[in-house]
């Protein structure tokens, strides 16, 4: 729960800096909730398949990142969060074409990032084996493949630029992400969450600092 707002809360906040009134939202890489966890708007969520029924606000789609089947400029924003790490290397730069394809005004991509974060993953990996717990199954897709780094999106196409904020500390993603395999932790951050929404938000801004778990890559277009 808490991880989901530590990703999501930037997100948020740069969305709401750059979406027009009644702007149009697409998140690529849902699942059935998004952002939609966070957000009361509605929007298009796709992926490539929905295991569990999808909640409002969100508008499923079916679909493949590489092939998203929405004219061009379909959307004002795109919001893509931890997805390109599940996506293999070869086939990482038709999903961003796919992505700057049908984004009007803002793209926010963001992913664990570089060599330390995915390191990182595998401390964690080992954890739960070692507690023998069964490691969730994103973890285990994280170590697949080696996690895209800053060159995957290192220069802005023709008309848009670019900002990078770095999300999650190295040292605040490991201990968050082992506070949470224990339930009492994951029910008093739901709680928190619940109770005092910006206080969390508030607080969540200082673990978001170098060396950083994830980036999150914004693009508006000028």
């Amino acid at each position: 729960m808490l991880n989901h707002a530590a990703r999501y809360f930037p997100i948020l906040k740069v969305l709401l800096e750059h979406l027009p009134p009644d702007g149009t939202v697409v998140e690529v890489g849902s699942g059935p909730v998004g952002m939609g966890e966070f957000w009361s708007q509605p929007f298009v969520g796709c992926d490539l398949s929905f295991p569990h029924r999808p909640q409002i606000p969100l508008q499923p789609v079916i679909c493949s990142a590489e092939a998203l089947p929405f004219p061009d400029q379909s959307f004002d924003a795109l919001i893509a969060s931890d997805v390109m790490e599940h996506i293999s290397p070869t086939r990482r730069s038709q999903v961003v074409s796919e992505i700057f394809r049908v984004t009007r005004r803002v793209a926010i991509i963001g992913y664990p990032c570089g060599q330390s974060a995915w390191v990182l993953d595998q401390y964690l990996h080992e954890h739960y084996l070692s507690r023998k717990k069964a490691p969730p199954l994103w973890l285990e897709e994280h170590m697949l493949n080696p996690f895209p780094d800053e060159q995957l999106l290192l220069d802005a196409p023709p008309g848009w630029e670019k900002k990078v904020i770095p999300n999650e500390s190295l040292r605040f993603h490991f201990w968050m992400m082992r506070a949470e395999m224990q339930r009492v932790w994951w029910y008093s951050f739901r709680l928190v969450l619940f109770v005092a929404p910006g206080l969390v938000r508030w607080l969540l801004r200082y673990a978001n600092h170098e060396p950083c778990y994830r980036q999150i890559f914004v693009f508006t277009r000028g």
